[in-house]
């Protein structure tokens, strides 16, 4: 049986077999809490011009129906409908949008009501199939832009590094 010495340790060729699997695992599992991108994955920008010049036009045509041409969500929009789902929340500086991770905005746009938890009902769309990615992210860009200065900084703590969608 061939034997590997590490350090004052003899291990057989198994023990050093499960070692670098379990070492394998840690930097895949390190690398998902990291939040490494082996796609090199959309960013959001709300600085970029042109992504948020995209964002508004995309935002206006497939977003503002049901979340307002200025961000502000329907009425009432905490109070459930006679269906039980909530109305489209505002996405300016009034609502909750900022608090969320741009990656969980991104899946809700992408996916739809695959986004959320099991059982949990929506009426917001899955923009899959009519949106790119990109597109999706510049949206997000669009509506990150009008946030007030306050609101902007504390995204730029909470995401302390650019995020990747996908």
């Amino acid at each position: 049986m061939k034997t590997w010495h590490i350090s004052s340790f003899t291990l057989g060729s198994r023990s050093v077999g499960w070692i670098a699997g379990a070492l394998l695992l840690s930097v895949a599992v390190a690398a998902f809490y990291l939040g490494f991108d082996w796609n090199q994955g959309l960013r959001v920008d709300p600085t970029n011009v042109a992504q948020v010049e995209l964002g508004k036009r995309i935002y206006m045509e497939a977003c503002a129906s049901c979340h307002g041409a200025s961000l502000e969500g329907q009425p009432n929009w905490r109070k459930r409908l006679p269906s039980g789902r909530l109305p489209a929340p505002p996405h300016d500086a009034s609502g909750h949008t900022w608090e969320h991770p741009y990656e969980a905005l991104f899946r809700t746009v992408k996916y739809g009501p695959r986004a959320y938890p099991p059982g949990y009902q929506t009426d917001m769309p899955a923009f899959e199939n009519r949106l790119t990615d990109s597109e999706i992210a510049a949206s997000l860009a669009f509506i990150a832009s009008t946030w007030p200065r306050e609101i902007r900084a504390k995204r730029a703590r909470m995401d302390a590094r650019p995020q990747h969608l996908q």
